[in-house]
């Protein structure tokens, strides 16, 4: 494995970290998913991203790694493999403050127990992950993971929309299958059933700023925030959306109204930040 992919990789991991323990700020310049949609990333394997992790632990937490991973290869009993594997989850989220180890032992577990509920969480986490990640080859492993999981929960309950959207947000923002369009038209043929479904409408706003549409992504952000008018995170991103369909007037008026619905001041700033270049272009 080479020195630099590892390099790479561990600054991934360690960002994604941040970010998530940290909070989200407004949307970046740099459309979220727009890197692995746009190159195609190339495949990455856990092994890699269980590598470059275990680099930045001490002697004693790699012991204490290699400990429990023998316990999961001796572990015969379903029940023994599933404990072993939240208690990985446990140390990599909680010790070492590393998300993308937690997620994927928190699957692993989650595949075992082969429940709805602990297969979609373990999807959502891995979903919410891509659009803090900048890494575009651990994007797609996320999403890959993410496909997978919600594909058994939807084995348990195939009329779940919100599984279907989940699936479809995968393909999307990870460039699986046959591309976006496969992940769009699973959204999409939820949001026409059901208009009122603000996930997946919210998801087709997003895959509108991934993919350019601007336009777009605007009818399906304002639908959203005229339903959800407290959705802080649609706000800023069809505030976002505006700015980049080079709609000035309508980006800053977005901005201030999220700016009501935050506190953090740090965040509040970045706004600020925000709507002065707009007033200089």
């Amino acid at each position: 494995m080479k020195k630099q992919q590892l390099i790479l990789v561990g600054s991934g991991v360690t960002l994604l970290c941040l970010i998530y323990f940290f909070g989200k700020t407004i949307p970046p310049k740099k459309n979220p998913g727009a890197v692995a949609a746009a190159t195609g990333a190339k495949e990455i394997s856990f092994n890699t991203i269980l590598e470059a992790s275990k680099q930045q632990l001490s002697a004693a937490q790699q012991a204490y790694v290699a400990q429990l991973e023998t316990a999961v290869v001796r572990g015969d009993v379903k029940e023994q493999q599933v404990k072993v594997y939240k208690q990985l989850a446990e140390f990599w989220k909680d010790s070492a403050h590393l998300l993308l180890p937690y997620a994927y032992y928190s699957a692993q577990a989650s595949k075992l127990e082969n429940s709805q509920k602990s297969l979609t969480f373990a999807a959502q986490f891995f979903l919410e992950g891509i659009r803090r990640q900048d890494n575009p080859e651990l994007q797609r492993w996320m999403a890959t993971e993410a496909k997978e999981l919600f594909e058994r929960a939807l084995q348990i309950a195939p009329n779940n929309d919100s599984l279907k959207v989940g699936l479809g947000s995968a393909i999307l923002f990870g460039n699986l299958g046959e591309g976006p369009m496969e992940g769009i038209m699973k959204i999409r043929e939820v949001a026409e059933r059901d208009p009122e479904n603000m996930y997946a409408q919210f998801m087709l706003g997003l895959g509108g700023m991934v993919s350019g549409q601007f336009d777009k992504a605007i009818d399906r952000l304002l639908k959203v925030v005229q339903h959800q008018p407290d959705n802080v995170e649609a706000i800023l991103m069809l505030a976002d959306a505006y700015e980049q369909h080079k709609d000035k007037a309508n980006a800053v008026k977005w901005y201030q109204e999220g700016k009501k619905h935050i506190s953090n001041a740090d965040v509040v700033k970045e706004i600020d930040e925000r709507i002065k270049l707009l007033g200089n272009k």
